[in-house]
Order: structure tokens, then C-alpha cells, then sequence
């Protein structure tokens, strides 16, 4: 059907349709939870509420080192994809989704709040892109990611399988967003050195999450 109206239809859904699933999307949400909660000072915090603070990334101890990058950091998210292909369409397919928490704290002016990394829910910019594939060899670290996880970056006749990888980390000193209910808590009780005496932890119930962000819209509050 070459019917104009008909055309425009159309393509009016499918804009409708893809904003539908980018609205709904897991890491959306997480983005729009937190560009919607309101901010609270770390010291004007009080046990037993939930809200949103923001400050600075603190490592303590030693800091993680990103899986492809290498980096120094307390935080990262790896996403790797494959191209893969079928009769009628090429995909991208997700193999590797992995993200891992070190020890850290944020700072707000004079305070400091701590993470609990057993329910968080992130939403990490991913800010370095590597690809392999056909006329490119997967560089040696990236390739040895793919092997420990159980992958080949050969495919049928010797040839390059294709991927895709993405990773997103957070940097000591970095500006972060995190949503939770915060308890004060003796800083020894919290498992942390002593010299943070009094610290905000933040966690959830069970079943329930800590939400955190580095994207500047959600952390300054400017994305409503």
C-alpha cells in the first residue's frame, strides 16, 4: 500500500511503540526513579527515611580494577553483545551483563554515607566502546574476557565472530546519585574503619533496592 496517510501511520507507531520501550526499560527506570526523588543532605538525614543523596565516590582499601579497561576504580558495569544472525534479521544478543561493587563511601561535605552492595540497581554511563569482529582482531584482554566466560571470538571457518562491549565505572572523587533508606550506624558496626565514627549507611528490606546513578542529569536534578 503506497497510501501517504497510511505511511505516516505507521511510522507514528513505531515512534510510539520504541519510546514505549525505552520508557520502560530496566536502566530507564532506575534513571527516572532517581531524577524524580528529591535530594537530602547526608547530615540532614534522619534513621528510618528514604531519599535521595548525592556527593563524591571514596574507595577504601583497594580499589576494584575494571575488567576491559583496566581502571582504578570502586564500581563497574561491563555489557558485552553479539552479532548474530538468522534468515530474515541481525541482532545484537547480550552474552555478558555483569557489574561488581568495591568498598566505598560518599562524601557530603563533613559526612559520609555508606552503600550496602548486596541490592543496588544501577544506571553506570557507559563511556568506553570496543568492538571486534570480521576485518578486526579482538585486542588480547578483550578476547581473554570472552574465553573465561565461555566464548570464542572464532566462529565457522576460522573466521571472527563480531562483538560489541561496553563499560561504565566509578571513579574515586566521581559525583554520584543514590536512592535508599539510611540508618545511622556506628562506623565499626557498618564493618569500616573507625575514623568515620557515625556514618549514614544506606540499604533496603528485602526484596526492595538501593538505587544509584553517576549521569549528570540525575545526580544535578535537571533531567524534569
Amino acid at each position: 500500500m503506497n497510501d501517504p496517510v497510511y505511511t505516516v501511520i505507521l511510522l507514528l507507531l513505531g515512534t510510539a511503540i520504541l519510546i514505549m520501550l525505552l520508557f520502560f526499560t530496566g536502566k530507564a527506570r532506575i534513571r527516572r526513579k532517581l531524577g524524580k526523588a528529591p535530594i537530602k543532605k547526608i547530615s540532614e538525614f534522619k534513621s528510618g527515611e528514604t531519599a535521595k543523596i548525592k556527593g563524591k565516590v571514596k574507595i577504601i582499601g583497594d580499589p576494584v580494577i575494571a575488567l576491559l579497561s583496566k581502571r582504578k576504580c570502586a564500581y563497574y558495569h561491563v555489557v558485552v553483545e553479539k552479532k548474530v544472525y538468522n534468515r530474515r534479521n541481525i541482532n545484537w544478543k547480550t552474552i555478558i551483563n555483569k557489574e561488581f561493587a568495591g568498598t566505598f563511601v560518599i562524601k557530603d561535605g563533613n559526612e559520609y554515607a555508606y552503600i550496602d552492595r548486596g541490592n543496588i540497581k544501577s544506571y553506570i554511563m557507559l563511556d568506553r566502546n570496543y568492538t571486534s569482529g570480521l576485518s578486526k582482531d579482538a585486542h588480547p584482554v578483550l578476547e581473554a574476557y570472552l574465553n573465561s566466560h565461555g566464548y570464542d571470538t572464532k566462529g565457522v571457518f576460522g573466521l571472527n565472530n563480531t562483538f560489541r562491549y561496553k563499560e561504565g565505572i566509578l571513579e574515586n572523587g566521581e559525583s554520584i546519585a543514590v536512592l535508599g533508606k539510611g540508618k545511622w550506624k556506628d562506623a565499626k558496626e557498618a564493618g569500616l574503619p573507625s575514623d568515620y565514627k557515625n556514618i549514614l549507611v544506606i540499604s533496603q528490606e528485602k526484596g526492595e533496592y538501593v538505587y544509584l546513578s553517576d549521569d549528570p542529569d540525575v545526580v544535578e536534578g535537571t533531567m524534569y
